[in-house]
This record gives structure tokens, sequence and C-alpha cells, in this order.
């Protein structure tokens, strides 16, 4: 498969295999890497609306990422991962570009592991509240404002 292009699927549409290989990459990156403390998998992957972006090689998923809308209509991007073997080759960044793109006009709620704030801010993100533990790892809660043509931030929110 290419990197050319992500793969862009919504949760009822997934495969049985491309389950397998998004939970593989989770798994490796947030629980064997991370010694994360919370379960990888929950009841958001499979939902109508939730959208899961990524590229892949021979071997599965090489860098990931998850979109859906919680129930106060919340548009969230999460369960950023990128393979160890793939990383530093930006993978991550076309991703968040592609779902940038893809919900234009519509503000992203994140809640980024925090070593990793000035690396979203990097693409608009805002850090909008205090640090915070989640899964044994600290956090911030952020937002990337709907963003103008120009791609200026407004500041509304």
């Amino acid at each position: 498969m290419s990197t050319d292009e992500p793969r862009i699927v919504e949760g009822p549409e997934l495969t049985a295999a491309e389950v397998y290989g998004i939970w593989k990459i989770r798994d490796l990156v947030f629980a064997f890497e991370q010694r994360c403390e919370e379960p990888e998998v929950d009841d958001l992957d499979l939902l109508p609306g939730t959208v899961h972006l990524w590229f892949a090689d021979a071997q599965g998923p090489t860098s990931y990422i998850r979109v859906y809308r919680d129930a106060g209509g919340i548009l969230h991007l999460g369960r950023v991962a990128t393979r160890k073997d793939q990383r530093g080759q930006g993978l991550a960044g076309r991703l968040l570009r592609a779902a940038h793109e893809r919900w234009a006009g519509e503000e992203i709620a994140i809640s980024a592991q925090a070593y990793l704030e000035q690396w979203y801010a990097g693409f608009g993100y805002q850090r909008r509240g205090d640090e915070y533990m989640e899964a044994g790892i600290p956090h911030v809660p952020m937002r990337r404002p709907v963003m103008d043509t120009q791609g200026s931030g407004s500041s509304s929110g």
C-alpha cells in the first residue's frame, strides 16, 4: 500500500483486517511503548461518524489517527500513533493536515500528551487548560480553532 494518500474509512466500513491493523499499531504504541494505564480499545472505533485515517506498508499501518464527534457535537482528534520504525518521516503531520482539510471550518479538540504540546501548536492547536493525567501520562487540553481560508485561526471558542 502506498503512503502517498492516507486511507480514510468510517468505523462501520472497516474490515476485520483493518480493525486488527489499527488496534495493533495502537497497542504497540500506547500499551507496549508508553504503558498506558487504561484499555486501548474503547467503544468509539466502530461507531458511525468515527473516521480512521492511516498510512500503511506491507506490515500494516505506519501512522494513524482517529476523529469522532462526542455527544455534545464536539469534534475530537486522537489516538495519534506512528510505528517506531516509521517515525521522523512526517507521517503524523500529514495525517493531521488531511484531517484539517476534511473538517475545514470546524474547531477540533485534542487531549494532547504534554510533551507534544509544541508539536501540536505548530498545527494551530492552542492550550485550553491545565495539565492533567490521563492513562498515567501527563496531557493538556488543546483546541484548533476554526481556520479561515488563509489558515489563520479565529479567536472564538
